[in-house]
């Protein structure tokens, strides 16, 4: 019988254990006990305890959802859409739960670090990750990933979506995406637009625009979207298609230059910013989404609840108000509903990739 350490979200200790067998088998390991009477009424004893401790647990998770600190683990940096909408909803959850909900930024590798510490934690309910598009594209964009998508999470609903807004630096002579297009096509493959990384949504918005447009860019990809959007300001890189919610004040500021959103419809929050499909690429429309999901294994009761919590949360007209002025929506899709959706952007996305002759890293 092998023991190890359990994990644990708000422990820092290393002495809280599990045993890697059932108590069935214990009971069973114990009738072959017969040589010390004493020996195996211990046996008995020990099995009967650990059978009565997962029942607790097993209650406590089902029952007193959530018995302690929950975490949401956005794999992007702080700042970002989807930290703005985790740190919404962890509010949210706190005030109905009467129990601290924490937002835990693990930035790295395309979100794949903070989207794969959430595949491997304890499927109690307690560590649940705000996934972005970019949860559908790595299956494309990555020869291997350390978790399965579609096997090793429990979908509880799509929060968000919000568009894009096509920026450039103010030094770049394009006012416009007819401007743009025809600049591109003058000089293939010297035009450089930044992303948070190969094959995350930025990236391939723009690649979708090039293969619409048939024009070359050249793509420079960062480690998250913050180092890109400095370098945007400055100059370094001069186009940039990423989240109109962080992307927005530095347009208003001066910093940059936005084009177009990439939504086929004007955003409320900003309605004087032209769609890319009224402005010169007809058609086009590249949208961010974000959800929240567990681990797989997580019971339905559990997954539920958070659900219609997360539902009322994102439903509520302050919700709404306060996402319409970054330019998003609130979605809050059913558990069947958005893995559903999930199944069929990985597909999608695996055409995408294909058709612009995209390889996997």
């Amino acid at each position: 019988m092998r023991i190890y350490p359990r994990y644990s979200p708000n422990s820092t200790a290393s002495s809280e254990f599990i045993l890697d067998s059932q108590p069935v088998l214990l009971l069973a390991a114990c009738r072959t006990v017969k040589s010390d009477r004493l020996l195996g009424r211990t046996c008995f004893l020990l099995a009967a305890a650990i059978a009565s401790m997962a029942g607790q647990d097993l209650a406590l998770a089902q029952g007193s959802y959530p018995n302690r600190v929950v975490r949401i683990i956005v794999p992007t940096v702080a700042g970002g859409g989807g930290d703005t909408i985790a740190r919404m909803l962890a509010q949210g959850f706190s005030e109905r739960w009467g129990r601290q909900v924490l937002v835990d930024n693990r930035t790295g590798a395309s979100s794949i670090i903070g989207t794969d510490a959430v595949a491997k934690a304890p499927p109690d309910g307690h560590t649940l990750l705000q996934a972005l598009s970019t949860l559908t594209i790595n299956p494309s964009a990555h020869k291997k990933l350390p978790y399965d998508t579609l096997r090793d999470f429990a979908p509880i609903t799509q929060a968000v979506w919000v568009p894009n807004l096509l920026i450039v630096h103010p030094s770049l002579p394009a006012k416009s995406v007819k401007d743009l297009i025809a600049l591109a096509k003058s000089k293939p493959g010297q035009i450089m637009f930044a992303s948070s990384g190969y094959g995350t949504s930025n990236h391939l918005a723009l690649e979708l625009f090039a293969n619409m447009a048939q024009v070359r860019l050249t793509h420079v990809p960062y480690k998250s979207a913050g180092p890109a959007m400095i370098d945007i300001m400055a100059g370094q890189v001069t186009i940039m298609a990423t989240n109109l919610i962080g992307a927005l004040p530095q347009a208003r500021a001066g910093k940059v230059h936005a084009l177009a959103v990439t939504s086929l419809t004007r955003g409320p929050s900003a309605p004087d910013i032209p769609t890319v499909s009224e402005t010169g690429l007809l058609g086009y429309e590249f949208v961010q989404w974000y959800g929240l999901l567990a681990p797989a294994g997580t019971p339905r009761e559990i997954i539920d609840k958070i659900y219609r919590d997360a539902a009322a949360i994102l439903q509520s007209p302050e919700a709404k108000e306060r996402l319409a002025v970054d330019g998003g929506a609130s979605v809050a899709s059913s558990p069947d509903e958005f893995a559903a959706f999930i199944k069929t952007e990985i597909e999608k996305w695996a055409k995408v990739f294909k058709a612009a002759g995209l390889k996997p890293e």
